[in-house]
């Protein structure tokens, strides 16, 4: 049994202070948008779609080594591109430099420009899981991009559920995964009961008629907010930011000012499709070099639990990186922001194996 290696305020913090004070590059490549439709896609229910449509966003040439980066729930494509994700990691001399990287980035079953209940079939739609949505991925990869292996594979959130699944699914697929904000358990205590109270409280609202809406019920930005607030933002973050009654109202009013906008339907499937998760029987098939990035104020996801720690012994070369909390971390949110751990991706990707294809 090899070590677990969790690293500490002071490692993380000398880490930190190896990196060039010189702002590294921000610029790559323009994304390139594409759609590929799955024939006869079958649901682990059993529904089969003849035409399910799969968008992607690629970054780089195809001739570069692939990898995979999987969204949040309720995200697209777009979540990856923002300037603390993509801006830390694609440009030149960057951990997935998209001069020698071909980055993929799909748009899971149900968001972004994927086949969701919205396009008109509402909640006809059939029911979707996690595993649904990795063997939709994979599908993707091998017969619409014809990749049969890639260097890394990184997911955020329910993207980080998602990259656990790959590496027992298809333990040969990849040299390299990187699950953030996630554990391989079964989805279930406080994670698991504030996803249910948020989706009964949309389900529940009169306006929300069985799925048959006209307007989006009144009731999901509520939901949705108390959600947010309760499982992102970290607890320290909070209490610098709003130590007063006054300012705690004011960032409320800001967020139910700018609630989501999305589709019932496709939220309520997004965020239900998580109620069967557990990576954890199969965690002895993965064969990639493994690191688990998770910040010590996650709330879905709490360190004190020792799941992780203890899960991760069962990973054949699994290893553990946990961003200490701070004023400057955001609970769950943290993992959003590359520069807590680009160096450990760039220390990765030089010293992880190239594994066979």
């Amino acid at each position: 049994m090899r070590a677990i290696r969790i690293m500490s305020s002071a490692i993380f913090a000398a880490a930190l202070a190896s990196i060039s004070a010189a702002a590294m590059a921000t610029d790559y490549p323009a994304p390139k948008q594409g759609d590929w439709i799955a024939k006869d896609f079958k649901f682990h229910t059993g529904d089969v779609m003849p035409e399910l449509r799969l968008h992607y966003t690629t970054i780089g040439e195809p001739t570069g080594q692939p990898i995979l980066v999987l969204h949040g729930s309720g995200g697209s494509a777009a979540s990856m591109l923002t300037p603390n994700f993509a801006g830390e990691l694609y440009g030149p001399g960057q951990p997935f430099d998209a001069a020698k990287y071909y980055i993929i980035i799909p748009d899971g079953i149900g968001h972004g420009k994927s086949s969701k209940p919205s396009d008109g079939m509402k909640t006809t739609f059939p029911k979707y899981d996690y595993d649904d949505m990795v063997e939709a991925q994979h599908r993707l990869l091998t017969e619409g991009l014809g990749i049969k292996h890639v260097r890394l594979i990184i997911g955020n959130s329910m993207g980080g559920m998602h990259a656990w699944i790959w590496g027992e699914k298809y333990p040969a697929f990849m040299d390299v995964l990187v699950p953030m904000a996630s554990q391989p358990s079964a989805m279930a205590s406080r994670n698991w009961m504030l996803r249910r109270m948020m989706l009964e409280t949309i389900r529940n609202d009169p306006d929300y008629n069985n799925g048959n809406y006209t307007t989006q019920p009144r009731m999901m930005k509520y939901a949705v907010t108390a959600f947010g607030i309760a499982t992102g933002g970290g607890t320290l973050a909070y209490q610098m930011l709003a130590p007063t009654a006054a300012q705690a109202d004011k960032m409320v009013d800001d967020r139910l000012a700018h609630a989501s906008k999305a589709d019932a339907n496709d939220f309520i499937y997004q965020w239900d499709a998580s109620h069967d998760y557990d990576a954890a029987p199969a965690l002895d098939k993965i064969e990639a070099t493994l690191l688990a990035i998770n910040s010590a104020d996650d709330e879905p996801n709490p360190p004190e639990t020792g799941i992780l720690e203890r899960d991760i012994k069962r990973v054949k070369n699994g290893h553990i990186f946990l961003i200490p909390a701070s004023t400057d971390t955001r609970g769950h949110l943290t993992t959003g922001s590359a520069k807590w751990y680009k160096q450990q991706l760039q220390d990765l990707l030089k010293t992880a194996p190239q594994r066979a294809m």
